[in-house]
């Protein structure tokens, strides 16, 4: 995995600007309305909620803003559904892309997914194309000047908690693990007082694509400019190596 870490993305997309904070507290706030609908609004008995919360506190979502959105979604009986969906397709010299949605209206979503496609000279594809590309792993990025430990002290910690890999890179630590030991390796982290700059369950490509022309990463930008911008993606994964 190496010279393809997260980190740089991860910290452009917090600080790029007011309007992404706005998005990125969209995507959470559906996801915890997902998540009280499916297990309850206890934290305590729903791990799902706790890793969603948890989310929210690395993007700096404030305790209130939590908290309403879990009793709006817990009270609120005729509260919006979402339904999950995911599209699947090509950018630019045939890099993968897989997009999730949360959705209130599959018609709305899929027009602007493809329209974000095509728009930078992509192209959806069937379910199933690229996603058998990328395997599905739990990611928990440390940032390293956030944490104190060096990196022999915390892999042991962290192989300790569960995970199944710890790599280096030049400003952070990734960790991987099995998507249904994510929850239990996260919590087992946080009660050793170690920060996490993201957590997440994702998807990690197997091979990397580099693009060298300058009009295909151009239109792969645009694509991916796109759909960040649209409230109902919750997350777009792709194996072009940035």
């Amino acid at each position: 995995m190496s010279g393809h870490s997260k980190f740089a993305n991860i910290k452009h997309k917090k600080e790029k600007n007011d309007a992404a904070k706005g998005k990125i507290f969209t995507v959470i706030g559906r996801e915890i309305a997902v998540a009280v609908k499916e297990g309850g609004a206890d934290p305590s008995n729903n791990s799902k909620l706790r890793d969603v919360i948890a989310k929210a506190k690395a993007n700096n979502m404030p305790n209130d803003t939590i908290e309403r959105g879990i009793k709006k979604a817990a009270g609120d009986v005729g509260s919006v559904n979402y339904e999950k969906v995911t599209y699947e397709g090509y950018g630019p010299n045939g890099v993968a892309i897989i997009v999730d949605a949360l959705t209130d209206n599959r018609n709305r979503t899929a027009s602007n997914v493809r329209s974000a496609f095509t728009k930078g000279n992509g192209s959806i594809g069937t379910t199933g194309c690229v996603s058998f590309m990328f395997d599905q792993k739990g990611q928990i990025i440390i940032d390293k000047e956030e944490c104190e430990m060096d990196a022999d002290e915390l892999m042991m910690i962290v192989l300790d908690a569960g995970a199944d890999d710890f790599n280096e890179e030049d400003d952070c630590f990734e960790i991987y693990t099995d998507p249904d030991a994510f929850s239990t390796v996260r919590e087992n982290l946080e009660k050793e007082g170690i920060p996490m700059a993201s957590a997440e369950v994702t998807m990690v490509p197997q091979t990397w694509v580099e693009l060298t022309d300058a009009d295909a990463i151009k239109y792969l930008n645009k694509t991916l400019d796109l759909l960040d911008d649209d409230d109902d993606v919750q997350a777009v994964y792709h194996n072009w190596s940035e």
